[in-house]
């Protein structure tokens, strides 16, 4: 490429001890990159009067952000979960949800003090599953912050508005009981939730029956690549003109016996039951696998035109996104990364983005052996000079949560665009010789956003990335 030969590049990264990172960590020192910067081949693209793919320009087409919801162990603020991240905290904890101690693994990223009151009737709240509440919380939420209350609501065409949240479980605590209410006392005593609240699609249809949102409206669940999926798929009903409005992202509440004993199984989880807040630790030498997550994260996703039209406070724009598969593996990722790197190639050519205007991934990252490399070898692949680049991984601090986990990333993607800061990737005190990209290591880094992806891949080898940008009229 004519930018390989423009570029500087940097041939290899410094690693050394911080004694001013506040937490005995890891700092990374890539060729004196300014904290706030944008990007240099950027720059070296516009003097060469070279002009990057065409994206899309037409109003019907475009598709902007214009609200966001958040269920998350930081609580269900958008500003107060970025807050959190970005002081670089912890919300790993011991398990207190059921009785863990038999467990092998006795630690989760999980909720607590959830409250739905204001958002979901008494009577529903005690009937529903987690997963579903924290679905219709985070749902109402996001279209609250997009100023489309019941009120708003009533004045819009609501048959063009559609829902598509998916989750990788679904209502596994209902399912999980009904089965054990089968065993223990005989079919009699299923209740008759147990279907409606144990299948996936049930979430997307709540939040329809709660606001007659009478569009699209289905669930996708491709594991841990189900909110991605579920942008891809939201902006393409946009696209078509079979929605102005969609409701989309992920939702997952899998910390329970049945979530985390199925894990365990799988042998995926670490095992640092002794350091909780330190077991996620993506690409760090002594990582020893993933904590198990769970909240919900959904966007409003909107025509440029109906927003625009309406008044909408536009707070970023989707450029696209594509879905690949490693046909490889039911839990293995490519060691290559030929999967992922091909799914970053046909997310980039949908958006219309070069590999040169993107300067920040959110990366899937999960602290697994296997995945963590791969995912760089396929980064490595496409972004041929990242010396502007920044990559971190969400999952450090909150755990990953399945279905739900490419929701709450794409929040803290967003939430990066609009405020110029990255959160830090915590827990890199070992960091792998082969990521020599920034990792936003254990601080927070000031950092002007030209065009994000977020990555995220789910077991059967599903590969979803998504591309956003800062919103330019």
């Amino acid at each position: 490429m004519v930018m390989a030969s423009i570029a500087t590049t940097c041939n290899s990264a410094l690693f050394f001890k911080s004694k001013d990172s506040g937490n005995n960590g890891v700092s990374l020192l890539q060729c004196n990159r300014s904290k706030a910067s944008k990007s240099l081949p950027i720059k070296a693209m516009a003097a060469l009067n070279i002009s990057p793919p065409k994206r899309e320009t037409d109003p019907k087409k475009r598709v902007v952000i214009t609200g966001m919801g958040v269920v998350s162990v930081f609580g269900n603020d958008v500003n107060t979960f970025y807050e959190k991240l970005l002081e670089g905290q912890s919300g790993i904890t011991l398990i207190d949800k059921f009785d863990a101690s038999s467990f092998t693994v006795r630690f989760a990223g999980q909720i607590r003090n959830f409250s739905s009151a204001g958002y979901i009737d008494g009577k529903s709240d005690r009937r529903l599953d987690d997963c579903w509440r924290y679905c219709l919380v985070a749902g109402r939420k996001a279209l609250d912050d997009a100023n489309l209350g019941p009120q708003v609501l009533e004045t819009i065409d609501r048959t063009r508005i559609g829902v598509l949240v998916g989750s990788g479980m679904g209502g596994l605590t209902t399912f999980s009981n009904g089965v054990e209410a089968l065993i223990q006392k005989g079919f009699k005593k299923i209740t008759p939730f147990f279907i409606p609240y144990s299948i996936t699609n049930m979430g997307s249809a709540l939040l329809a029956i709660d606001r007659g949102l009478m569009g699209p409206n289905y669930s996708i669940s491709t594991a841990c690549a189900t909110a991605n999926y579920c942008f891809y798929a939201a902006a393409n009903h946009i696209r078509r003109g079979e929605a102005n409005i969609m409701v989309v992202g992920g939702t997952e509440a899998a910390v329970n016996p049945t979530g985390v004993g199925g894990f365990i199984a799988c042998r995926a989880l670490s095992q640092r039951n002794d350091e909780p807040h330190k077991a996620s630790r993506p690409w760090d030498q002594d990582r020893d696998g993933f904590v198990i997550g769970e909240g919900a994260g959904v966007l409003i996703m909107e025509s440029l035109e109906h927003a625009t039209k309406r008044g909408a406070n536009i707070i970023a724009e989707y450029l696209g996104g594509a879905i690949t598969c490693d046909a490889h593996h039911m839990t293995d990722p490519r060691k290559d990364g030929l999967g992922i790197s091909s799914c970053i190639t046909k997310c980039l050519e949908h958006a219309g983005v070069s590999p040169e205007e993107v300067n920040y991934v959110n990366c899937h990252a999960t602290s697994t052996l296997a995945g963590d490399l791969a995912e760089v070898i396929a980064i490595k692949k496409i972004f041929k000079n990242t010396y502007e680049m920044k990559m971190n991984g969400t999952k450090s601090m909150i755990g990953h949560g399945l279905g739900a986990a490419g929701g709450l990333e794409a929040i803290a993607c967003i939430k990066a665009i609009t405020t110029g800061w990255l959160h830090p990737t915590i827990n890199q005190d070992n960091l792998e010789p082969e990521v020599d990209i920034d990792t936003v290591p254990n601080v927070k880094k000031q950092h002007e956003v030209n065009v994000a992806i977020s990555n995220s891949f789910g077991f059967g080898g599903h590969n979803s990335v998504v591309a956003f940008a800062p919103y330019k009229p």
